[in-house]
């Protein structure tokens, strides 16, 4: 099972972007949800989880930048991401963490330009 991301893209600093994922509709309500990302020659790094119960947490990098929500009734997590930098370019990825289960997405660039 292979989450659906999009929304991602080239924008210049100060711009924003949203990303969408669509995650496995059977298990999404006891699911928390979260973006990950990935920078050239870097590790993966977390950058915000949204819980079932919508509490959110974010990385003090993004926090006051970045929003995740979530629509219960599409299954699906948006990210949105505004003030964006060219720190912020890499890979975007989405987990959904539920009981003994772990999904991923496939993954989405966000290219920012200085």
């Amino acid at each position: 099972v292979q989450l659906q991301a999009s929304g991602g893209g080239l924008v210049q600093a100060g711009g924003s972007l949203r990303l969408s994922c669509v995650a496995l509709g059977s298990i999404f309500s006891i699911s928390s949800v979260g973006w990950y990302r990935q920078a050239p020659g870097k590790q993966r790094e977390w950058v915000t989880t949204i819980g079932s119960d919508s509490s959110t947490s974010y990385d003090a990098s993004v926090k006051g930048r970045f929003t995740i929500s979530r629509d219960n009734s599409k299954n699906t997590v948006s990210l949105q991401m505004n003030s964006l930098k060219p720190e912020d370019t890499g890979v975007y990825y989405c987990k959904q963490m539920a009981p003994f289960r772990v999904y991923w997405g496939q993954g989405s660039q966000v290219t920012v330009s200085s």
